[in-house]
C-alpha cells in the first residue's frame, strides 16, 4: 500500500521569485520512518481542502514563519517580518478538516502553533523574553549544532505510553509557543520551564499529536523521533485502509 502524506509548503522569496518550499528534512523522515510519500501542497488558501480526498494523513511542517497574531485575537505583531498569511489561510482549514474525517496528523513546530490556533488557542510571540522561560531559539553555530538536544521533557498521557518512558530529551528551534491551550488539546509533554511541549487532540479518531520540537531533525538516529513517524505511519495506514 502506498500512503500520501500532505506537507504544507511556505511562500519565500528568492531573489524576486515568489515560490512554494519547505525543508527536504520532512519528507526524508516520511520516507525512512513513515514510509509515505510526501506531497508538498501550495499555500493556496481553502481551495487545497479538496487534495483531502486523495491523502492519508497531514504533516503541519516548521518554519521560519510565525502564526500571525492577527489569527488569535492580538493585534500587535513583535515579528512583523516572520508571517507567511498564504501559509496561515492554508494550513489552519487543513487541519480541522483533517482532524474532522479523522485523518492522522503530525503537527511539528509551527505545526503545534497552528493546531492550537486552528482549535481557538493563542500564543506567546516570543517566549525568551517571558520571566522564567528559557532562550527556545536554536542559537548560533552549524544546523547540527543548532538542531542538537537541549533539554529535557516530563511526558504524561497517551505520547508518555507511545514513547514507552516518561521524558525524551528534544531540541529547540522557536520563539512562538503556546500560550493558552485550546480547549480541545490535552497537554501530554512540558519543558522544565512550563513551555508546553507536547498536545494531543482529545477527540480525535486517529492519530493527532502536535510537538513543539524538531523529531525529523533524529529521525535516523534517536529511537522517540524514530517513533513519531512510525507511529504517524501506521496510522495513516490504518486510516487509508478504512477508506477502501
Amino acid at each position: 500500500m502506498t500512503l500520501f502524506v500532505g506537507i504544507p509548503a511556505c511562500t519565500v522569496m528568492v531573489k524576486t521569485t515568489r515560490q512554494h518550499a519547505t525543508p527536504a528534512r520532512y519528507g526524508d523522515a516520511l520516507i525512512i520512518a513513515s514510509r509515505a510519500v510526501p506531497l508538498l501542497l501550495p499555500p493556496m488558501g481553502e481551495m487545497m481542502l479538496g487534495v483531502l480526498d486523495r491523502l492519508d494523513g497531514l504533516l503541519l511542517n516548521g518554519s521560519p514563519s510565525n502564526v500571525h497574531p492577527e489569527i488569535y485575537g492580538v493585534a500587535e505583531s513583535l515579528t512583523p517580518d516572520l508571517h507567511d498569511r498564504d501559509r496561515d489561510e492554508t494550513t489552519l482549514p487543513l487541519v480541522r478538516a483533517a482532524i474532522a474525517r479523522g485523518m492522522p496528523v503530525l503537527a511539528i513546530c509551527r505545526g503545534i502553533q497552528e493546531l492550537n490556533v486552528a482549535m481557538g488557542g493563542t500564543l506567546h510571540q516570543q517566549v525568551q523574553n517571558l520571566p522564567g522561560k528559557r532562550d527556545h531559539r536554536g542559537g548560533p553555530g552549524s544546523p547540527e549544532e543548532r538542531y542538537a538536544f537541549k533539554h529535557d521533557v516530563a511526558l504524561n498521557g497517551q505520547f508518555a505510553d507511545l514513547m514507552g518512558c516518561s521524558s525524551i530529551m528534544v531540541n529547540s528551534v522557536h520563539q512562538q509557543g503556546l500560550d493558552r491551550v485550546a480547549d480541545g488539546l490535552v497537554v501530554e509533554g512540558v519543558a522544565d520551564d512550563g513551555t508546553v511541549e507536547v498536545v494531543r487532540v482529545a477527540d480525535a479518531r486517529a492519530f493527532a499529536f502536535g510537538v513543539q520540537y524538531h523529531p525529523e531533525w533524529h529521525v535516523r538516529t534517536d529511537t522517540p523521533s524514530r517513533k513519531i513517524f512510525e507511529a504517524f505511519g501506521d496510522a495513516c495506514r490504518a486510516y487509508a485502509a478504512s477508506r477502501g
